[in-house]
Formats: C-alpha cells, sequence, structure tokens
C-alpha cells in the first residue's frame, strides 16, 4: 500500500498557493521553474515541467544585434584553450 503524506497550503484572493518547502523538495523545484498541472477525474498531480530548447528559446537576450556568430565562436574556442592551459598547468604543477 502506498504511503500519504498531507502538506496545506492556503490559496490566495489571486488564486496563488506557496507550495509547502518540503513538497519542492520532494519534486526537486526551485523559484522560477515551471511545474506542469495534470487533471482527471477530479484530482491533480502536479509535476516539475520539462524543459525543451524551444521552450528557453529567446530567454537570454543577444549582447548586442545582429550577433556576430563567428565572434562567439572565437570567444568560445579561446576560452576553452585557456581554461585547457590552465588545467595543464595545474597538473604539471603537481
Amino acid at each position: 500500500m502506498k504511503e500519504f503524506k498531507e502538506y496545506q497550503g492556503t490559496i490566495t484572493t489571486k488564486g496563488q498557493v506557496t507550495l509547502p518547502s518540503q513538497v519542492r523538495k520532494i519534486l526537486g523545484i526551485k523559484a522560477h521553474d515551471r511545474v506542469v498541472f495534470r487533471v482527471s477525474d477530479g484530482k491533480v498531480e502536479l509535476q516539475p515541467a520539462n524543459m525543451s530548447l524551444e521552450d528557453t528559446f529567446g530567454a537570454v537576450a543577444p549582447r548586442k544585434t545582429p550577433e556576430d556568430f563567428q565572434e562567439l565562436h572565437d570567444i568560445a574556442v579561446e576560452e576553452h584553450v585557456e581554461a585547457f592551459i590552465t588545467l595543464r598547468q595545474q597538473i604539471k604543477g603537481q
């Protein structure tokens, strides 16, 4: 038989409810995370929303418009090389 625990919250006049910390911990969610409500036979199931790349499109404004993708690529390569050199120096220094 399944073990059930109950947690209570209060609905505000705006229809909002604060999820108890225990529930947030169980679901592994934090502030600003998205959740899904599934309704079936008068019962509601709450789960973390699975985010896709399409869901996050446009969430971050570009540094400048239009974006220079070659410049972004060059910056990423440079940062990767610097991180590799630093790691290599740390390994040799041990």
